[in-house]
């Protein structure tokens, strides 16, 4: 796929992800006029669109390998969390903080919470257009990438953790509640998280028996998310 292409494509995507989840979030609230959800999904947009900016200028092929479709050799495991984990991002997080700030009233975190998540929003972008930058086999299932002489990638952020995508996805996820200031949207935040810490068990696991090196790699870089944790 040519670059230019892929880059306008892979922009569309989020923004109608994006779009997905506003039309979600002011559906449950019932109104629009809330300032915290418009600074939200302000910031997700640059989020979104920095990322693949960035990645589309130092890591160029990797933007058309993640429009890919269909992967073969990608773990059915991982299909199955990956969709369950987009999707409780895509629609539960978005109607269960319209739901508490919008319309109910639930919970209301102060402004402090907001300038908290988006500076987490902000080491997520870095993160994850920091992760992708570096790491040409950066798709979205987990699979043996043969066909593209998978190898390990300890450079970067790997050099700190072994899944830092995951950790970048973390980070973002606890930033949404915190910005648009519903304690209640931790709830399915929560829900993520337990997920994405599934998935980075599965990989780890999977990546240790069956990339060449990647074992050695693990000894070495000794945590999977957390620096001194795990």
């Amino acid at each position: 796929m040519e670059l230019r292409g892929a880059v306008i494509k892979q922009l569309v995507v989020s923004a109608v992800m994006l779009a997905v989840m506003a039309a979600i979030f002011y559906a449950s609230a019932g109104r629009t006029d809330i300032p915290r959800s418009w600074l939200l999904f302000g910031a997700t947009l640059v989020h979104f669109t920095g990322s693949t900016l960035v990645v589309a200028r130092l890591n160029p092929e990797l933007i058309s390998q993640r429009l890919t479709v269909r992967r073969v050799g990608s773990k059915s495991w991982d299909e199955v969390l990956m969709r369950v984990c987009n999707l409780t991002m895509l629609l539960l997080l978005p109607a269960v903080a319209g739901l508490d700030v919008g319309r109910y009233g639930w919970s209301a975190l102060g402004a402090q919470y907001a300038a908290l998540g988006l500076a987490l929003m902000a080491v997520s972008s870095v993160l994850i257009s920091w992760s992708m930058a570096v790491n040409p086999y950066f798709e979205p299932t987990v699979r043996i990438q043969g066909d593209r002489g998978h190898r390990v990638v300890s450079t970067g952020p790997y050099g700190l953790v072994r899944h830092p995508g995951y950790l970048s996805g973390i980070l973002w996820a606890v930033s949404v509640p915190l910005v648009v200031g519903s304690f209640y949207a931790f709830v399915p935040v929560l829900l993520y998280s337990v997920l994405m810490v599934l998935r980075t068990q599965l990989e780890d696991r999977t990546l240790q028996g069956e990339l060449e090196g990647y074992a050695e790699y693990a000894r070495r870089v000794r945590y999977r998310l957390l620096p001194g944790f795990w």
